[in-house]
């Protein structure tokens, strides 16, 4: 351990100064630290940051008093006009106030934006220096999904059909099933491989794609609803792990002659449609097809008018599993390059192909995953990206040539980057924080030669008594470095004993552990620091943005190797002398809470108590399109679900254990509590229980304040 001995020395001889200062910090509130980041504690920001399409001119949202503003800066100039009043909104559109606060804009193309106020969709043409408002769409009482089109045509669903409004506002019925589980226009594959919605204008607006998914074959489970008496159920469809799936095509739709054609996809039905793409020219459409054991994908290209498959332009096969995440980008102005995301070299790396299927180059390369696809710069030949190039810790901006994949940090500082591109790729909106600066908003020109700063948050965090934060890099078994937090208690004295809890998730697609503000990461962590805890979270092996390798380490064997990597964590814990190892927690949610459950039973006796939210118990009783992926199926994998099995574990319990699950969960569906439950029944196990009523997977708003205190109010039961 290294100490500043000036640092100590300063302190010491001031310590009545100090005694004074301290003193006059607060502690957390369990609001504040539960939910303060979004309201009272919220850093100021930019509000609706969004570029005006073929403009360099940055919009947001200003408040002022019971008013809002929408306001306008052109760059490089600065010139800043009010494109519209909140007032001025209200009085034109509804002659009373009926919106309390700017709604969320949409821009459909250069002049015209909209808004949807939940009754209609009101759109605004740009005159001058400022709107002209109309009611513009009408939508019916139960509409969802609404997709709007920069052809000015509007797709929405109600229930399970697809409706559309053309440019002439002919209301145009899409599909018409009776049938409740036949489903048009909606997202499918239950969200996964990068699946947001199931709506897809072409690029000109002459048709509408969909997905069409039939799901009359899967099981129908019961989620009960208690807030009536009697209780009421929702019957939904769960495929779970090596059960019948929903069958999913994509169909066309032809707005003019009212006809639709389905793409012939082909057999088997149960396989997987994603990255849905239309040419540039709308002849044609891309589609990545992915059988169901994900470890085979093709990239077809299908005929838009006839439905028929013109090529297969490549296959990715993997022996763990390929799980593509995003549609193809074509190159601007081009109708037969684009690129290609793939984990084929070890890390999520972007590919310029043809559409003959040919390789033309890989665009960049290195031990790192590029994050997202955020702009062009057709003039400089670039694709403008954000990558974790630097460090896994960070997220940064680059722009790559995509003639010879030479690359350019666009940003300076270290932190996490968030960024949107104007529509020429000129200029970016860059907003960035690390644990030294809460935030930062500011406009980058691309070239490099202008940076403007609109707004630098102020600590909100100033006046309360937080902790010290130090990073840990440890190393797993293989050799691969782990990275984690350690929060110290904020009366810390190395020569004390404190109680431990060790918060973790550890599962596929989360990363917790970043370089950003608040240092800790959550300042739930920070309130238990303030209660004399000290608190450990570490990233292991599964977990994101760490390339193939390490997240598909947990492949076919959930809860072994990323068990032993929060254990390597344990190990550094257990050798820091002020670390209590009787007196030591663990809690997470979901997949960690999986993991929470596991360490309990798998190794008992590390832990003297433990909070499990939302845990899965058994995988076999998890969706198939996740479950499939990490564990392949049950009947190919019985050992790996077997080891798995939390439920066949329940006896080995040691320790205080709670369980927290929400009644309407319909991810990680209640049964695997319950089931839980009778096992600890059936083998005379005590286990402590909390349901959240009508909260599904995430318990959320003011009732996670109450959440976080029961979780708070265990470990002071237990460990203090």
């Amino acid at each position: 351990m290294i100490y500043n001995k000036k640092l100590c020395l300063f302190v010491a001889g001031f310590s009545l100064l100090g005694s004074a200062v301290y003193a006059q910090k607060k502690n957390f509130t369990m609001a504040e630290a539960t939910n303060g980041m979004a309201t009272t504690l919220a850093l100021q920001s930019i509000k609706q940051p969004a570029w005006q399409p073929g403009s360099h001119a940055l919009y947001q949202v200003v408040k002022d008093g019971k008013n809002e503003y929408l306001v306008r800066t052109v760059f490089p100039s600065g010139t800043t006009d009010t494109m519209e009043t909140l007032q001025k909104l209200n009085k034109t559109l509804y002659g009373r106030d009926s919106l309390k606060g700017l709604p969320i804009f949409g821009w459909i193309d250069h002049d015209y934006v909209y808004f949807n106020n939940g009754r209609s969709l009101d759109r605004g043409v740009l005159t001058g220096r400022g709107f002209t408002w109309s009611n513009w769409v009408t939508l019916p009482e139960k509409a969802e999904h609404v997709t709007v089109d920069k052809s000015m045509q509007v797709a929405y669903t109600v229930k399970n059909n697809l409706w559309m409004v053309t440019k002439d506002k002919q209301v145009l019925q899409v599909t018409k099933e009776s049938n409740e589980n036949i489903i048009s226009g909606q997202s499918v594959h239950r969200n996964e491989f990068g699946i947001t919605g199931g709506i897809f204008f072409s690029p000109k607006g002459t048709y509408l794609a969909y997905y069409h998914m039939d799901q009359t074959m899967v099981d129908d489970y019961p989620v009960v609803k208690w807030n009536t008496t009697p209780a009421t159920v929702d019957m939904i469809k769960y495929p779970m792990a090596g059960g019948t799936s929903h069958q999913v095509t994509l169909r066309v739709y032809n707005p003019k002659t009212r006809e639709t054609v389905v793409i012939d996809t082909g057999e088997p039905k149960d396989q997987y449609l994603t990255s849905v793409t239309w040419s540039p020219d709308e002849e044609h459409i891309y589609i990545g097809i992915l059988n169901r054991d994900q470890k085979h994908l093709t990239l077809n290209k299908y005929d838009a008018q006839t439905g028929r498959k013109v090529r297969t332009l490549f296959e990715e096969t993997s022996s763990t599993y390929v799980e593509p995440q995003h549609q193809l980008e074509f190159l601007p102005g081009s109708n037969t390059r684009f690129i290609w995301w793939s984990l084929k070299d070890g890390y999520q790396h972007l590919y310029l192909y043809n559409t003959n299927g040919e390789q033309i180059r890989q665009l960049t390369k290195g031990s790192y995953d590029v994050n997202e696809i955020v702009g062009w710069n057709e003039r400089r030949e670039e694709v403008i990206i954000t990558a974790a190039k630097e460090t896994p810790l960070e997220k940064h901006a680059y722009a790559v040539d995509w003639n010879n994949g030479n690359m350019r940090r666009l940003d300076k500082e270290p932190g996490v980057h968030t960024v949107i591109s104007s529509e020429d790729g000129d200029y970016i909106f860059d907003v960035f924080s690390s644990a030294l600066v809460p935030k930062i908003s500011q406009v980058r020109s691309t070239s490099g030669d202008y940076v403007k700063i609109l707004k630098e948050a102020k600590n909100t965090l100033v006046d309360y008594n937080r902790p010290e934060v130090r990073n840990v890099k440890l190393t797993a078994d293989d050799g691969t470095p782990l990275y984690g937090k350690l929060i110290l208690p904020t009366d810390f004295n190395e020569y004390r004993k404190y109680p431990v809890i060790v918060y973790l998730y550890n599962g596929p697609h989360v990363q917790l552990i970043k370089n950003t503000f608040p240092e800790s990461g959550n300042l739930w962590y920070e309130y238990m620091a303030q209660q004399g805890y000290i608190v450990f979270t570490m990233d292991g092996r599964g977990s994101a943005n760490r390339g193939r390798k390490f997240e598909q380490a947990i492949f076919r064997q959930a809860g072994t190797v990323e068990m032993a990597d929060q254990l390597k964590g344990v190990e550094y814990l257990r050798s820091l002398s002020y670390v209590d190892r009787n007196r030591m927690g663990v809690h997470g949610w979901s997949y960690g809470g999986f993991m929470t459950t596991s360490l309990m039973l798998k190794h008992p006796g590390v832990f003297k108590a433990a909070v499990a939210g939302g845990p899965v118990m058994d995988w076999s009783m998890y969706e198939v399109m996740y479950t499939e992926r990490y564990m392949d199926t049950p009947e190919k994998n019985p050992k790996g679900y077997a080891q798995s099995n939390l439920l066949t574990k329940v006896k080995n319990l040691k320790g205080k254990l709670l369980l927290i699950h929400g009644t309407d969960d319909d991810v990680v569906v209640w049964q695997h509590s319950v089931k839980f439950l009778k096992e600890a029944v059936n083998e005379g196990v005590q286990v402590d229980y909390f349901i959240y009523p009508g909260h599904a997977h995430n318990v959320r708003g003011k009732d996670r304040v109450h959440l976080m205190q029961k979780i708070t109010d265990y470990f002071d039961t237990h460990l203090k």
